[in-house]
């Protein structure tokens, strides 16, 4: 119970912070918005930035941590994607739309929180390592799957045009790229654009949980309940599942493994509903998911805890 109120509440409370504030007209829809793109866009692409172009490549990348938590990652996007297929007879984009929900774990927004004030700042090393790949990977799956969908009967030309043109517009996936770049390259950062970026990234999380609580007002869980129950299922508890047991089966070391459960166990992110509403795409079922998930997360994040400790 201690570790439900030192740990997951305060977080949660940031976000009910910004759900009231949006409910009871204290904060306009208009401003969440653009305190999301804030987020999305500058604050959290400098923290990501920041934290590749200093990381410990050699040390922070361990293959069987990455491969355990994107292994479960693929699996659970795998299941989604059949699932809605063969369960709800949903069609193939929306079954990439809802595929992409059971694979986009919500790793910055409540994994760096959660894990930071469960295990202190130093444990957060497997953590970026994951999220230096989470948008690439993900958007890589989940883009290309849809690509090759819409585009069936078309040529590989045209796909691949799909793909890179969504890839480099996301600022997640720049800002990542561009801190491998400097991190390899050894070029230092001047201390003035550091300090400055650092400014802007201590704004990251706590805007962003507060933004998150302001946009889940707009997403009003409405019909799709099997459906919105799979993803829920599959995000919460089978993906965090899967990577404990192949990270147990490579003996991972245990920040690495309390990194990788952890993240793995997080609620669909934001990102979510943002893939399905770039498509057009079972965007009823990514919002419903992402507003039902975090709430029920509170639990089941406190569960794993439990376990891991």
């Amino acid at each position: 119970m201690q570790t439900l109120l030192d740990v997951i509440i305060p977080v949660f409370l940031v976000i009910g912070f910004g759900y009231v504030a949006v409910w009871r007209n204290l904060f306009t829809a208009e401003g969440v918005d653009a305190l999301m793109r804030f987020t999305q866009h500058f604050a959290i692409p400098c923290l990501l930035f920041q934290a590749i172009a200093k990381i410990d490549l050699g040390s922070s990348f361990d293959p069987a941590l990455l491969g355990s938590f994107y292994a479960g990652a693929s699996i659970c996007f795998t299941a989604g994607f059949i699932g809605a297929r063969l369960f709800f007879g949903r069609a193939w984009e929306d079954c990439v739309a809802i595929g992409f929900c059971c694979l986009f774990s919500n790793s910055v927004l409540l994994g760096l929180p959660i894990t930071e004030r469960a295990y202190g700042p130093e444990a957060l090393t497997g953590n970026f390592a994951i999220v230096a790949l989470h948008s690439p990977f993900c958007y890589g799956l989940g883009i290309t799957a849809m690509e090759i969908v819409r585009n069936r009967g078309q040529s590989v030309l045209v796909m691949l045009r799909g793909v890179a043109r969504a890839m480099f517009r996301n600022a997640l996936v720049l800002a990542i790229g561009l801190g491998f770049i400097v991190n390899l390259s050894g070029f230092a950062v001047p201390d003035v654009v550091d300090d400055a970026l650092s400014l802007v990234a201590r704004a990251a999380l706590p805007a962003a949980l507060f933004a998150l609580g302001g946009v889940l007002v707009q997403y009003r869980p409405e019909g799709d309940g099997r459906t919105i129950a799979m993803v829920c299922v599959i995000a919460l508890v089978l993906h965090p599942a899967l990577v404990w047991l192949f990270g147990s089966a490579q003996n991972l070391p245990t920040d690495g493994f309390r990194s990788g459960v952890l993240t793995a166990a997080m609620a669909p992110g934001v990102n979510s509903y943002i893939f399905a509403n770039m498509y057009g795409r079972a965007k009823r079922v990514a919002a419903s998911s992402v507003l039902i998930a975090t709430g029920a997360s509170v639990f089941t994040v406190w569960l794993w805890l439990m376990a891991l400790n």
